[in-house]
Parts: structure tokens; C-alpha cells; sequence
């Protein structure tokens, strides 16, 4: 799992790709956690899951626990670009009530 983060005007966009699961989350955990702290304060932070080619459970824990530390800087949260197999995933378990597609 990979994970490459930009600042375009005051949003926060968040590039993953590889995997989201059990395996590679704590490394992507303190990377996305590190980009959201030094942009605390930004209006919005947009997850790009396009590289995404695989998700589990472990995968929606990751970003249910991005989407609170975001919220506690005030920042709201997106998802854009999953692939069909994780828009499922995301659409089922509700996680777009929390943070919706764009």
C-alpha cells in the first residue's frame, strides 16, 4: 500500500493504491495521519481510492478513523474514484453516510 498526499488550495488529497488491508494499514495509518496533522486546519480532505485494488473490513476501519481525526480539526471527508469491487464495500456498510463520494 501506497499513499501520496497534495495540498490544492485549501483541500488535502490523499492518492492510495495497492491493497487496504490487514497488512498494510498501520504503515498508511501514521503516513495519512502525519499529512492530516501538518494540513490541520484545511476545509476538506478528499481519499483517492482509484489505486485501490483491494479492500476489507480493516480497509473501512482505516478510514472511519481517518474521518474522526479529520473531524476533530474540523475538516470534513470525501471519498472519490473507488473501483466498482470498494464501492460496494463502502456503499453497504454505510461509510458514505459519513463521507461521501464525489
Amino acid at each position: 500500500m501506497k499513499l501520496q498526499s497534495n495540498r490544492r488550495g485549501n483541500d488535502l488529497y490523499l492518492y492510495l493504491s495497492g491493497e487496504l488491508d490487514e497488512h498494510s494499514v498501520a504503515e498508511v495509518r501514521g503516513q495519512a495521519d502525519r499529512a492530516i496533522e501538518e494540513n490541520a486546519g484545511l476545509s476538506r480532505a478528499v481519499f483517492n481510492l482509484a489505486g485501490v485494488k483491494f479492500m476489507d473490513s480493516t480497509g473501512i476501519g482505516f478510514l472511519i478513523g481517518r474521518y474522526k481525526k479529520l473531524k476533530s480539526f474540523g475538516m470534513d471527508m470525501y471519498l472519490e474514484n473507488p473501483d466498482a469491487s470498494a464501492d460496494k464495500i463502502l456503499a453497504l456498510s454505510g461509510v458514505y453516510t459519513l463521507m461521501p463520494k464525489l
